[in-house]
Parts: C-alpha cells; sequence; structure tokens
C-alpha cells in the first residue's frame, strides 16, 4: 500500500520506518528540515536501539522516502497522524494545536475513500470532531483511530510485533471499510496471531490513556509502599517480590525508586485529569492527583537523602549523578527524575557531574548550568557520593572495586535500586536506597 505519515518525531519516525519495513511504499513529511534531513540519510535524529539498523535496511529497498512539502502525501491510500500532543503551558490539558493543524494540512490532498488515521494520544472526544473536518473537507474519506502503545528503547520492536491493535472507527459501511484498510496495512502481525480489537471513537481514545494511568499508579503505589517502608524499616523490594507472586498483582512494574518522566505518562495523566473534568467525570479518576504527587515526591525524597548521607547540606560537595534520560536504552530528558535532583542539588550548592550514555546532548539543552562528563570514569573521580538515577546496564555492571578507588568518599545512592547492595557494601561503600533500610 502508498501510505503517508504526517509527523517525524519519535512516534512518527519509527512507524514509517516499520511501515516501510513491512512492505508498504511510506513518505513522511515534517515540518523540520533537520529531522527530515537525517532521516534521508538513514540516520535516526534521537536515540533508538535498532532503528539506526531498520532505516538503513529500509534505504536500500527504496520504500521510504521524506519530505517538508505536505502535498507530497497525495495519492496515499493510509494517511497516520503522528503529530505531538504536549501539556499545555497554561494547565494539564493537552494542547492539540499540532495535531488540528496538521489535519488542516493534510486535507486538502486525501484523496476519496482514503483512510486518515490518528496515532497521536489525545484527549476523549477529538476523533469524532476531527472525523467531522474530514468528511466535511474530503467526503467519501474516513478517519480512524489507531492508538500507539510504543516503549522507548523497544519501540521498533513494538511496532513490528505489537500485543495487540486497536481501530476505533465509526458505525456502518465506512467504519467497514477502515478496518479492512488497517487490516490490510498490518497483515504482517495479524497473521502472527495479535490480538485485534475493533471499537468505537472515543474507547480507542482512551485505551492509551488508561493504560499509562494504570502504569503510572502501580509505580506509584510500589512507592508509596517505599515510603512506608522507610519509615517502619522494612524493604520495599523484598516486599515486592512478596506481593508480585501473587498472580492478580505480578511483578513487572513494581521496581520501586525515583518515579517515571517521559514525555508520555507525566503529560497523559494530567492530560486525562482535565479531560475527565472537562467532562464532569473528574471524582472518577481524582485519585490520579496523588499518582502524579507520590511520583513528585521521590525526587524531593532523593535529594533530601542526599542531604542526610553528606552530613546535612550538600553546598560545596562533589556530587556525581549516573544517568539524565528518563529511563535506560532512551535519549529522551522530558520530565526526567535523574535531571531534576541533578539539577536541584547544583541549586543547592553542590557541583554536580552528569555522565549519560546517549543523553548528554539533549540534557545540557535542558539544563545548561550542570556539568556534563562522557567518560564515565572521569566523571566519578573525586565524587563525594554517587547518585544512580537511570538504570543503564554500565552502571548495573560497574565494578564497585573499581569505582571506590576513583571517588573520594564511597558514598552510593541507589535511585533505581538497580545495584547488588551486599556487593557494594563488601567493597566498602555506603549504601543508600529509596524505600531501604
Amino acid at each position: 500500500m502508498k501510505i503517508s505519515v504526517v509527523g517525524l518525531g519519535y512516534l512518527g519516525a519509527v512507524h514509517a520506518a516499520c511501515m516501510a519495513r513491512l512492505g508498504h511504499d511510506v513518505v513522511g513529511v515534517d515540518v523540520d528540515p533537520a529531522k527530515v534531513e537525517a532521516l534521508a540519510a538513514g540516520r535516526s535524529p534521537f536515540f533508538e536501539p535498532g532503528l539506526d539498523e531498520l532505516l538503513a535496511e529500509v534505504a536500500a529497498t527504496g520504500r521510504l522516502t521524506v519530505s517538508t512539502r505536505i502535498e507530497d502525501v497525495a495519492g496515499a491510500e493510509v494517511h497516520f497522524l503522528c503529530v505531538g500532543t504536549p501539556q499545555r503551558a497554561d494547565g494539564f490539558a493537552a494542547d492539540l494545536a499540532f495535531v488540528d493543524a496538521a489535519v488542516d494540512s493534510l486535507v486538502p490532498h486525501v484523496g476519496t475513500g482514503a483512510v486518515v488515521v490518528g496515532k497521536s494520544t489525545v484527549p476523549v472526544g477529538t476523533a469524532s470532531r476531527l472525523a467531522d473536518r474530514v468528511a466535511a473537507a474530503r467526503p467519501g474519506a474516513v478517519l480512524a483511530w489507531n492508538p500507539e502503545f510504543l516503549r522507548e528503547g523497544l519501540a521498533v520492536k513494538d511496532t513490528l510485533h505489537p500485543d495487540r491493535l486497536v481501530y476505533g472507527v465509526p458505525d456502518g459501511a465506512a467504519g467497514e471499510s477502515a478496518v479492512s484498510v488497517l487490516d490490510e496495512v498490518y497483515a504482517s502481525p495479524l497473521a502472527e496471531g495479535v490480538p485485534r480489537i475493533v471499537t468505537d471513537y472515543p474507547t480507542a481514545e482512551l485505551v492509551k490513556v488508561a493504560a499509562n494511568s494504570f502504569l503510572a499508579t502501580k509505580i506509584s503505589f510500589i512507592n508509596a509502599m517505599a515510603e512506608l517502608c522507610e519509615v517502619a524499616g522494612g524493604d520495599v523490594t523484598r516486599l515486592a517480590d512478596a506481593i508480585g507472586h501473587d498472580v492478580r498483582i505480578g511483578r513487572r512494574f513494581l521496581n520501586a525508586g525515583l518515579g517515571f518522566g517521559g514525555g508520555c505518562l507525566p503529560k497523559d495523566i494530567r492530560a486525562f485529569m482535565a479531560r475527565a473534568d472537562e467532562l464532569g467525570a473528574g471524582e472518577a479518576v481524582a485519585f490520579l492527583g496523588e499518582v502524579d504527587a507520590i511520583n513528585t515526591r521521590r525526587r524531593a525524597r532523593m535529594v533530601e537523602l542526599a542531604v542526610e548521607v553528606l552530613g546535612g547540606s550538600v553546598d560545596g560537595a562533589e556530587i556525581t549523578v549516573l544517568g539524565a534520560a528518563f529511563k535506560p536504552d532512551s535519549d529522551d530528558v522530558r520530565d526526567s527524575p535523574a535531571l531534576a535532583v541533578a539539577a536541584r542539588l547544583s541549586e543547592m550548592g553542590a557541583v554536580v557531574t552528569v555522565h549519560d550514555p546517549q543523553a548528554i546532548d539533549n540534557a545540557r539543552v535542558k539544563a545548561p548550568d550542570l556539568r556534563y562528563e562522557h567518560d564515565l570514569e572521569a566523571a566519578l573521580a573525586g565524587a563525594d557520593a554517587v547518585l544512580v538515577l537511570t538504570e543503564w546496564r554500565q552502571y548495573k555492571e560497574l565494578d564497585a572495586e573499581r569505582a571506590g578507588s576513583l571517588v573520594a568518599q564511597r558514598t552510593v545512592l541507589d535511585g533505581r535500586n538497580a545495584l547488588d547492595r551486599s556487593v557494594w557494601q563488601a567493597a566498602g561503600w555506603q549504601y543508600r536506597a529509596l524505600g531501604r533500610r
């Protein structure tokens, strides 16, 4: 099929490359010339494992082209909308300016019978409004909503081999036609037995925010238990192991620590609350306010712990922060807990050096006043305290003895419960972690 992808950010670039990998002819469009230039050269404009290799593979086939000209989407049978929906500057609600602008620029080039497919995470009710706009501008075209469920660091796998496909379509013949088209787009994963859920617009819109809200709730629950463990003298990692054996609960996403960040969970749960308020159902999701608050408190608690282990003040202390990205295998520093802690310690007078395998350039733009070091051993040299705030594998595999020979004081704060405490204590380190004695 001939497919267009409007928006070549994180979601769009991965989706475009994967659609080409599945055998479709894809044209990707973005208003940012730098993104288009990088993708045209077969390079990802951001770090995502496996994406550069995939871009090189599809470039050899000629099935992926990229452009800054929206008119180049003409003739496509399917148009995917993959633009961002950031949090508005004046509140919790999602900013739909990019979605609206993308639809306005796209519809003049949509053919009769084409399917416009929204993948962006939007407030419930958006799809119905956009469907009316598409139908008015291009009679015979139909809008479907096909939410994405990508995990940064695993986005290529999640697109090529998703755990489910959700189609939000209108009733009647138009909806049946959209389902048929999407089945053709996703013929390969469907042949693998991937579950397919066909539903209405509102349900499809709610799936993504409901899933993210559930995950955020699970993470904040175990972090709330970490707060209790700290005052009661318990160990939150053993607690998580114990309750995780219950098949109704499960162990995944029960890793206590610094909490969640990134461009999805924080803004999605806030937008969910804002939209529920608009619909008069705010009480139904009011608990998400505490989920958000627990998450924010973990950052403050990590700062308090650093002050505690450094004798009551961090002023003038040399602190090494390991991690700037909000999660490993990513260079994304949006709402990064690690970077927030580093910035706060710097504001309190600490001399903070940040290391990250991939995110230093993005972190420097976000927090230019911090010191950054690309070499891990140089970052550790002379540190009074080491804070592990992103669980990159190379941090989990650090040699405790070697690291100890580089620092000024063997004090480590494990913000992700990622290290083997017994190994580090045996090497003479003072070890502290959130939710553990």
